[in-house]
Formats: C-alpha cells, sequence, structure tokens
C-alpha cells in the first residue's frame, strides 16, 4: 500500500494514452530530439566562446565568465518550481508559454550591446530555457505506449539534452566564420522559432488542472534560488579569482549552505512541502542522489578537461572540432545502446559496463606526453560520451520507479532531485576540475623549476639546443639567448599543463574504478541476501 500522507498535496492524473499514427509518433519524437538539442546548445556555445564574447563586448574573460553564472543559476533552482506551475495552469498552456518566452529571449539577444546587457540577457535565456528540459522528455514520452516510456522514450530525451554540450563545439568554428557571437544569436532565435512552430504544431495534451502552488512554495523557493546561485557563482567562478584570494566567496558559500539548510527546516514542517525531504533522506534515495551526483562530477572532465588542455595548448577550435564530432556520435551511440538494452533489472550491469568505460578511457588519457593531440583523444573521449548516454536514463528510470511506487505525490521530488543533481553536480565538478588542475600545474611547474637550476648541465644543453633551432633566424647574440630562454619557459609550461591534466585523469579514473567496485559489492549483497531469503512463497 502507498504511503501517501494525507496532507499530500494533489496530483494531476496523466491524461490517458491515445496511440497516434506512426507519421504523427515519428514528429513528436523528432520534436524532442530539436527542443533538447535547442536547450543545451544554447549552454555549450556560451561556454565554447567566452574569448570571442570576451572581444565583442569589450570586457576580460574573467569578466565574461559571469555570463554562464548568470545562465546557469536559474537553471539549477528552478525545477523546483516547474512541475507545480506545469500541474497548476495545465501542461499545454505551460509548453505553450515556455516556448513563447524562450523565443522572445532569443530575439531580445540579438540587442545585446555590452557586459551589462549581455548578463541580463543570460539570465533570462536561463530562465526561458529551464523548462526546454521538461518539454523535451514529454514531447519523447508523448507518443509512445507505457511499456515504451521508459525502455526508448527516456534514453532518447536524455541522449538529445546531453548531446548540446559536445555539438556546439564541434560546430562554433564552422558558425564563427567571420568571428561574430552575431551567427551564434542568429541561429538560436532560428532554432527558437521553429521549436515555437512545433510546440504549437504538436501540442501536449491539456492534461488535469490542480491548485498545488502555497504560499510557503515560494519563500522556500526563494531560499533554494538564492543557495543555489551563489554555489554556482563560487565554482564557477572560484577557480578564476582563486578561493583563497577573493574574500568575498567564504561567506557566499556559507550563506549558501545556510539557505539550503533553511529551507529543508521550512519544508520538514509543512503540510504540504515543495519537497519530501523525509523521502528524499532515505537510504534509497540518498544513495540514488550520490550516485548521480558523484557521476556527474566524474563526466565534467570532458566538458572541462579535453577543451581545457587543448586551449592551454595552443589548439584553434577547428583543430578541437573533429574530437567533439566523435563525442557527439558516441553520445548518440550511447543512447541508442542503453534504448535496446534498457530494463530495470538490468540498470546495475548498464552502470558496470559505463563505470568501466569512464576509468579505462580516463585511464588511457593519464600517460599523455607534451605532443598530445586531439586525434590522440577520440577513443577515450568516445567511450566516455557513450557511457554518459548509457549510465543517465537508467539512473533516472530507477528513480522514477521508485518515486511511483511510492506515489505520484513523490514523482515532484525526485525529478527535482534528478536535474538539480545533473546541473549543480556539473557546476561542481568543472569547478573542482579547474580548481585541482590551477593547483596541480603550479606544483608541476615549480617542481620544473626546481630541476632547471641554472648552471645545471642540462639546462645549459637544453638551451644550446634551442639556441642551435633558432640561430638561422635571429643573428644577435643577446636577442638569441633571451628567445631562447623565453622558448625554455614555455615549454616548461606546458610540461607542467599536461602533467596537471595526466594527474586529473589519474584522479577520474581512480574515482570510478572505486564507485565501480562499491556497486560491485552492492551487486553482490544483494545477490547473497537473496540467496540466504530463498525462494518466495510462490516457488514452493
Amino acid at each position: 500500500m502507498s504511503e501517501t500522507p494525507p496532507s499530500a498535496p494533489p496530483v494531476p492524473k496523466p491524461p490517458p494514452f491515445v496511440p497516434k499514427p506512426l507519421p504523427l509518433a515519428l514528429a513528436y519524437i523528432g520534436a524532442s530530439l530539436f527542443i533538447g538539442v535547442s536547450q543545451s546548445l544554447g549552454q555549450g556555445f556560451l561556454a565554447a566562446n567566452i574569448p570571442t564574447l570576451a572581444g565583442e563586448l569589450g570586457a576580460t574573460q574573467s569578466q565574461t565568465s559571469w555570463l554562464i553564472v548568470a545562465f546557469m543559476a536559474p537553471r539549477a533552482s528552478l525545477p523546483l518550481m516547474l512541475i507545480k506551475i506545469r500541474a497548476q495552469y495545465g501542461l499545454r498552456r505551460f509548453a505553450e508559454v515556455s516556448i513563447a518566452l524562450y523565443a522572445a529571449v532569443a530575439l531580445l539577444s540579438l540587442l545585446t550591446v555590452d557586459l551589462r546587457s549581455a548578463l541580463v540577457v543570460e539570465l533570462l535565456s536561463g530562465i526561458s530555457a529551464a523548462p526546454l528540459s521538461t518539454l523535451a522528455i514529454l514531447y519523447a514520452l508523448e507518443p509512445l505506449p507505457q511499456r515504451l516510456k521508459m525502455r526508448l522514450g527516456l534514453p532518447c530525451a536524455l541522449t538529445f539534452m546531453s548531446l548540446g554540450m559536445p555539438l556546439a563545439r564541434a560546430l562554433s568554428p564552422e558558425i564563427l566564420t567571420d568571428g561574430s557571437w552575431t551567427s551564434i544569436l542568429l541561429l538560436k532565435l532560428g532554432m527558437s522559432m521553429v521549436c515555437l512552430f512545433l510546440v504549437f504544431r504538436l501540442p501536449l495534451p491539456h492534461g488535469d488542472r490542480v491548485r498545488v502552488i502555497r504560499g510557503l512554495d515560494l519563500i522556500s523557493f526563494g531560499l533554494i534560488a538564492a543557495a543555489f546561485g551563489g554555489l554556482v557563482s563560487c565554482f564557477t567562478t572560484g577557480y578564476i579569482y582563486w578561493w583563497t584570494a577573493a574574500p568575498w566567496i567564504g561567506p557566499v558559500l556559507a550563506l549558501s549552505i545556510a539557505g539550503v539548510v533553511a529551507a529543508l527546516v521550512i519544508e520538514l514542517h509543512r503540510k504540504a512541502p515543495l519537497l519530501d525531504v523525509r523521502w528524499i533522506t532515505t537510504p534509497e534515495i540518498l544513495h540514488l542522489s550520490a550516485a548521480l551526483l558523484v557521476f556527474r562530477i566524474i563526466l565534467s572532465e570532458q566538458t572541462a578537461g579535453a577543451p581545457g588542455l587543448f586551449q592551454a595548448l595552443g589548439y584553434a577550435p577547428e583543430q578541437i572540432a573533429p574530437l567533439f564530432w566523435v563525442i557527439s556520435l558516441a553520445t548518440v551511440a550511447g543512447g541508442v545502446a542503453c534504448a535496446l538494452v534498457m530494463k530495470i533489472e538490468r540498470v546495475p550491469a548498464i552502470h558496470v559496463v559505463a563505470l568501466l568505460l569512464i576509468a579505462v578511457g580516463s585511464a588511457l588519457e593519464a600517460h599523455a606526453n607534451s605532443d598530445v593531440s586531439p586525434a590522440q583523444r577520440m577513443l577515450s573521449q568516445g567511450m566516455v560520451g557513450f557511457a554518459a548516454a548509457l549510465f543517465l536514463p537508467s539512473a533516472m528510470a530507477t528513480g522514477l520507479v521508485k518515486a511511483f511506487s511510492k506515489g505520484p505525490q513523490y514523482l515532484l521530488s525526485f525529478v527535482i532531485v534528478f536535474l538539480s543533481s545533473q546541473i549543480l553536480g556539473g557546476t561542481i565538478g568543472a569547478g573542482l576540475y579547474r580548481t585541482f588542475v590551477a593547483a596541480r600545474t603550479t606544483a608541476h611547474a615549480q617542481w620544473i623549476d626546481a630541476q632547471l637550476q641554472v648552471g645545471d648541465p642540462l639546462v645549459a644543453a637544453r638551451l644550446a639546443r634551442i639556441r642551435a633551432q633558432l640561430s638561422s633566424s635571429v643573428a644577435d647574440p643577446g636577442q638569441l639567448q633571451t628567445q631562447a630562454v623565453a622558448r625554455l619557459a614555455s615549454d616548461v609550461t606546458r610540461e607542467a599543463t599536461v602533467s596537471a591534466y595526466n594527474d586529473v585523469s589519474a584522479l577520474i579514473s581512480t574515482l570510478a574504478f572505486c564507485a565501480l567496485a562499491a556497486l560491485l559489492g552492492h551487486i553482490a549483497r544483494d545477490w547473497l541476501r537473496a540467496r540466504m531469503a530463498g525462494p518466495g512463497p510462490a516457488a514452493k
């Protein structure tokens, strides 16, 4: 029997399933693809083109990085309210208003003239893009019967939503042929108009409307939104301003944690909470939430690692683009594989394969030398992209099954946990990753400098080789020595950077292997318990 609390708010019943003709069903799946890719491309284009934006806006890259904060902060917290808004105002109205706002903001973005206006536009973009994740999932599930929603619809939607980040880096060199950010804005505007057409041409059902929003929901949401915004700010810019050098980071982190705690205390004592804190803090859900968070942190290597390494080594975006085409194809292949094998009882085996791919792929990257190129990372990064598309749909399906087994009102709490863990986990993971890289680069550079003491015969021999290489183009002896020393310093920085990324790859591989060992132990424990329990009554 369901453990539904008497005071739980009413939950609208899903509309009855009506089979759709195959062409119409494919159209809904196509709409899910386009909407999912559109919302993730916006974030991907922004992250991939910060230097271009800094030049156009006349700002430093440190200042321009706040655009990512403005875009990501509302996306981390808005899932708290979007499902209740959808329930209260109806599914079709939610879809139509959301997509109309998205298109309006895309049009408004063309008016950006400086950093301040860009910050306002990206904040509005983050707010308007947040509902698109929900719409992508709804359009993938809408034309499918119940037995295929988890097996086919969910992998399709989450694969489309994951595809935008690598695809943005693959497409950017082709779009920015004139070096102008306006080309990206026009593409986003065009895609938003197509999304607008699809939502109105392929309407979702109205669904039941139930009054579920309470006054205290807004207070809890305000606290959590402020807290998540603070966390996103710190982990996005902490490695830029450096954690101990910027006096504002510590207080903001403390206030963010306090805001989350205050919201949880309020929710814990409510009769009809926005979040069911007691259910979320059960061992089973905590275990699933921790797995989702850890996995997202591990996967942040793909968004912060490979691009950062090759940018630091001086590779141009068009030289890195083929790597991200491979990652995009691997992501699609992983989504297809997940749809083919997806069953709830197979989820542990799927997670074992995903963690093994990440562990091996990261281990392959942990021994690179200073001549590493994007082509050498295609196999390993493809393995990670495939693993991500394999893991996330199966993990979400597990959580949805657990939520439905308790009752429909628990669905809200799980979806919030899932979306927030993915957005916050990705932001926190990328921030920790870049911080670790910066610290290890400094440590390796200091160690190499200590080995290259003035007068050391190895240093003298290295400088002599560099002078010999430069002598054909530099005649002045003083200038020749200066350029040789500068080349040696550049080589030291390059070696230190590659060594730092090797350290992080080794760390990611170790974390993945540890998570794999824990998962295998969990599977073995469950198998032993089932074996010791013996056959059930039905088998006797």
